[in-house]
């Protein structure tokens, strides 16, 4: 499977937070992903109460979805401005706290404490400072991350996740050749190995 002239491409976190800036933010959907929906029942796998994590969450409104069934949902975003506007278009009040295990690092908690969005790099999380989790949905992270961060990215999710855990991941499926990415192709040969 040829990725075309994607394997070498790098998106700065600074672009990241760029397309915030400018509202260059196609990837994010109003309305709740159609996928979550149809597969929650494997995400949930019959339990409640679970913790779900959200890699590059943006400002998801699924976040709020989850939240409001009872479950405990943490998220990683680059752009503070992306949490403040899940909060504010919510209008869920909230603190802000900064996390001394990572400079520069601030964590934006729902007033009611199950939304907890740590505003950083993912990179600089590790499960001593968020925990482990039952879930993750995981809709456009791998997708966004860089192709030569993938195995560095999918082995700090695996760390992330407790044993019975459910990963949901959605990837999209084009000609590489024809799109430099983001999203980025991700082939499901290449899903296999990173994830076993």
């Amino acid at each position: 499977s040829d990725v075309g002239s994607q394997k070498d491409r790098v998106v700065t976190e600074e672009e990241w937070l760029e397309k915030w800036e400018m509202g260059n933010i196609g990837f994010h959907k109003e309305e709740g992903h159609p996928l979550l929906q149809k597969y929650l029942d494997v995400l949930l796998n019959g339990r409640n109460g679970l913790r779900i994590f959200f890699p590059l969450c943006g400002k998801a409104v699924e976040m709020k979805w989850l939240a409001d069934m009872g479950h405990s949902v943490v998220g990683v975003e680059i752009s503070e401005q992306a949490v403040k506007e899940f909060f504010s278009e919510h209008s869920l009040p909230y603190c802000e706290e900064p996390v001394p295990e990572i400079s520069g690092a601030k964590m934006f908690q729902s007033t009611s404490g199950n939304i907890s969005l740590y505003c950083c790099s993912i990179y600089d999380l590790s499960s001593s400072i968020v925990g482990k989790f039952d879930g993750v949905w995981d809709r456009g992270a791998l997708v966004a991350v860089n192709p030569c961060d993938r195995q560095r990215y999918a082995s700090l999710m695996i760390s992330l996740v407790e044993k019975n855990s459910s990963y949901l991941l959605v990837t999209v499926s084009y000609d590489p050749n024809k799109h430099k990415g983001p999203p980025f192709y991700v082939p499901e040969s290449e899903i296999k190995s990173l994830f076993g």
